[in-house]
């Protein structure tokens, strides 16, 4: 997988500033799968010149005899997009597709200490891109694009080694009870809000967030500054669930569905658990360990109704806190 631009280039002729486009002219001729030449001073590139804008002007009834002994600097293009070499091709991809209709199909030249390396066609750049893209994909989560379990793993075991860490388990209760009550559109609906809320709480501590699966999600920090955080994301999940429930569920604080028993029960409004592990009072050799621990404290936020957080030092959050 290349991920530099660099990696894809390829080397194309250069020429200098006092060539005659009778060069370009045999250059062309001699390569015809050849699509530009760059041209250069000491070695930078200036200039490009691409074919078919060659021969569009050189192909006018008079073109041929008013550009041949003459210097490229007549049919060359003084603004080619360069980008060095160490450029990630997503960005170059953007930068390309950002350029103006005309210049769209131009090649990027690419340097190297300031050097031409070699140049990239638009064809390469975007086969390339959408690879990366498809490895991207299998990173993420599809309903809400977050990171999956790939990244997560990789994380965790980052967190591992760090001084400090908090990792934030994070999951809906009764949500099963919601999505055969208002439908899997409405379910999804639900992660996608839960998923924003968490993403705005994440990046103001600076953490990693990744969507576990279903309504599994993770925050993993570096430090242990995590109990306002979880009072936030307790106060905008319970406001956000306003939206998500018909007047008549939201006063009787229950929704009548089929139950793990197999009969009709009143199920409680979904409320959201945050188990909270720290390497502050024992160290963890394994992302195992880690969410071993996860789980008791999961089990006691399982066990307090509406919405809570444990944390490893018995610190509890909840709803009316």
């Amino acid at each position: 997988m290349f991920l530099q631009i660099g990696e894809i280039a390829e080397q194309i002729p250069e020429i200098s500033l006092d060539q005659k486009c009778e060069v370009v002219d045999r250059i062309f001729k001699k390569n015809p799968q050849l699509h530009g030449v760059a041209v250069t001073e000491n070695g930078r590139p200036v200039a490009l010149i691409m074919r078919i804008r060659f021969y569009q002007q050189i192909g006018t009834l008079y073109g041929y005899t008013l550009y041949m002994g003459r210097a490229v600097e007549l049919v060359m293009d003084d603004s080619p997009l360069l980008v060095d070499y160490r450029t990630p091709i997503t960005e170059v991809s953007k930068l390309a597709m950002n350029r103006s209709d005309e210049h769209l199909y131009d090649y990027v030249l690419v340097t190297h200490d300031d050097k031409l390396y070699g140049a990239v066609s638009v064809r390469d750049l975007l086969l390339n891109f959408a690879e990366i893209q498809a490895l991207a994909a299998s990173f993420l989560n599809p309903l809400t694009g977050l990171p999956g379990n790939l990244s997560i793993n990789e994380r965790l075991v980052k967190s591992l080694l760090q001084e400090q860490f908090s990792v934030l388990y994070i999951d809906l209760d009764h949500f099963k009870a919601y999505n055969d009550t208002y439908g899997f559109k409405e379910g999804d609906r639900m992660i996608q809000a839960t998923a924003e809320i968490l993403k705005h709480s994440a990046l103001r501590l600076d953490g990693f967030l990744g969507h576990i699966g279903g309504d599994d999600f993770i925050i993993c920090l570096n430090h242990y500054r995590y109990e306002e955080c979880c009072r936030d994301i307790i106060r905008q999940f319970e406001k956000s669930m306003l939206d998500f429930y018909h007047t008549g569920h939201l006063s009787r604080r229950y929704v009548l569905t089929e139950g793990r028993s197999g009969t009709v029960e009143e199920i409680p409004l979904v409320s959201i658990s945050i188990a909270v592990v720290t390497n502050r009072w024992q160290r963890f050799d394994s992302i195992e360990a880690l969410s071993g621990e996860s789980a008791r404290l999961k089990k006691k936020c399982k066990g307090i109704p509406g919405s809570s957080c444990v944390d490893d030092a018995g610190i509890l959050i909840g709803s009316a806190s």
